[in-house]
């Protein structure tokens, strides 16, 4: 599948401000699923934009604006190729992730990380959904998936950024950040290397993740899951809407956890009041990426 994709944020602030210095992360990863045809950044005021690959493998776009302001424009295009992702079909036995070499290797996916630490109530709901699957690293998975799919309500509105998996777990609902976080935690719990994923969902409902009549629809960004299977590789699954990650997913970048692959973070000098808005767009099937990028501002072309 081809999707075109254009992410806007728009910063007004209530005084003009100066010296501000971003990191953008919404350029489409490129990998064994996905691959960019197009990518391009445009900011207003004119900046400089300058990227490089965090330590995640992640690309960030980095800008600043010197001079006052009281507005800041960033406009990120892109058109990427989506397929869909290989599935594990054989068993793997839960020893395998005891091994040395395996452990070693996925270990900052497997401790507790800034948005995903828990307690011995979201431990033991771990060990109770573990008990019922037997000598199979992916079933483990997937029961882990099934069980936050199901038991838990998408609310939008009644979780924060950075609010914490144990008030996830009590409340029973969040969003897509929220499932992917608690899945996380009750995997790692089991000894299960597991990462958060963040990018963008082609459909005009997260919470069932249904796939729509129209070519274009507007998203917000969406977070799903990836688990280490001993042998094989990553295992995308998305416990939001109880799906398997798909064509209509985009995958922008992966972490422990949100803290990693935050879209667009920053600092500035002057009054903190601002306004913000955030859309984005996503067009399937489209021969060109969306967005006018003769605007005459500075820009970043992959």
């Amino acid at each position: 599948m081809r999707l075109d994709i254009r992410y806007l944020t728009r910063f007004r602030y209530a005084e003009a401000v100066s010296e501000s210095q971003n990191e953008l992360r919404a350029c489409p990863a490129t990998d064994h699923r996905q691959a960019v045809v197009h990518y391009h950044v445009l900011t207003e005021p004119a900046s400089r934009v300058a990227s490089y690959h965090d330590y995640w493998g992640t690309r960030v776009d980095t800008f600043g604006v010197r001079d006052l302001h009281d507005r800041l424009e960033v406009v990120a295009t892109a058109t990427v190729e989506t397929q869909e992702p290989v599935r594990p079909q054989q068993a793997v036995p839960r020893a395998a992730l005891r091994d040395a070499w395996f452990h070693d290797a996925h270990l900052e996916f497997l401790q507790p990380s800034a948005h995903v630490r828990w307690s011995d109530q979201v431990a033991a709901t771990a060990q109770a959904v573990g008990a019922g699957v037997g000598d199979d690293v992916v079933a483990l998975a997937q029961a882990v998936h099934d069980h936050v799919a199901s038991d838990f309500e998408y609310r939008s509105g009644v979780t924060w950024v950075g609010v914490d998996v144990d008030e996830v777990h009590a409340t029973g609902g969040g969003v897509c950040q929220d499932f992917a976080h608690l899945s996380i935690a009750l995997l790692r719990e089991l000894g299960v290397p597991t990462r958060y994923v963040s990018g963008y969902l082609f459909t005009a409902d997260d919470a069932t993740g249904a796939d729509v009549h129209d070519d274009e629809v507007e998203v917000e960004t969406h977070a799903w899951i990836e688990v280490a299977i001993p042998g094989w590789g990553w295992f995308a699954l998305d416990p939001t809407n109880g799906q398997h990650v798909t064509e209509r997913h985009v995958t922008i970048g992966r972490g422990r956890d949100y803290g990693d692959v935050a879209p667009l973070r920053g600092v500035f000098v002057g009054d903190q009041r601002h306004e913000l808005d955030v859309s984005v767009s996503m067009r399937r099937l489209a021969l060109a990426p969306l967005g006018d990028q003769t605007a005459g501002r500075s820009s970043q072309q992959q």
